[in-house]
């Protein structure tokens, strides 16, 4: 027999693995609401970006349907459910990424030339027309943080940088930012991001590592924004549902 290593699974798809649970007792319908991530994060003693992390896993596996502005509901589950794999969730790779990158700009501060400012200035010239194309967004928004790692003349850490960004192509990162991302959001990560080619313009390695990580803080309160779920009485919620409970992960 052959023998694999054992990984302990990531939080939210523990959280993720309740939830399925729970629904596979039918105790909810299809159609009918979930609870809210409030009340998840309270049931489950996790935060809550675990929750919502894991509500989108579900949603990308097409068991539950999450509606801006109303809620999460109980979808039908699909007759054969995707394969996605084990990914890094959304708000652990930001996190990871201002740890990374605010390091990486606050060093690029020291370095910092003319040419850089150009290269910078350059993408944020194309960024300022291309708000309303969400593609074209992502490309740029990949372009300007590599093109800010690459200040230190380290291969490896310019490739670090663009790998990590990549990561955020993964099935519950997109579907995160499709709830999300607009030409509103753009438009403040536009400004975000000149607010950074402005620190690292200054030379001043603290105002750059901040900067950036204001940035990704505030891509963290974008996606963090309420789903606009409520506790109206005319939503189908069983009063009678059986309990949610977190299995160990000792």
């Amino acid at each position: 027999m052959a023998l694999e290593a054992i990984e302990p699974r990531r939080l939210y798809r523990q959280v993720a693995d309740q939830i399925r649970t729970y629904l596979d007792t039918g105790a909810l319908p299809v159609g009918a609401r979930l609870p809210t991530e409030r009340e998840l994060a309270e049931k489950l003693n996790v935060s809550r970006p675990t929750i919502r992390e894991a509500l989108i896993a579900l949603e990308v596996e097409g068991r539950i349907r999450i509606r801006v502005g109303s809620g999460i509901y109980v979808s039908e589950p699909p007759a054969h459910a995707p394969h996605t794999g084990e990914h890094e969730g959304p708000f652990e790779l930001l996190r990871a990424r201002a740890h990374i990158e605010g390091a990486i700009v606050a060093e690029a501060a020291i370095l910092v030339e003319a040419h850089h400012l150009h290269m910078l200035d350059a993408l944020l010239d194309l960024m300022s027309v291309r708000t309303d194309n969400d593609e074209e967004m992502i490309r740029l928004d990949r372009d300007f943080h590599v093109a800010m790692a690459s200040i230190l003349g380290n291969s490896v850490i310019t490739r670090m940088v663009g790998e990590l960004f990549d990561k955020r192509m993964s099935p519950y990162f997109g579907q995160l930012a499709a709830h999300f991302e607009d030409e509103t959001s753009w438009r403040h990560a536009f400004e975000e991001h000149r607010a950074i080619r402005n620190a690292l313009a200054a030379r001043d390695p603290v105002l750059a590592r901040d900067a950036l990580r204001r940035h990704l803080s505030a891509s963290q309160e974008r996606f963090s924004r309420s789903f606009g779920e409520g506790d109206s009485a005319s939503e189908e919620r069983p009063s009678s549902s059986p309990p949610l409970r977190l299995p160990a992960t000792g």
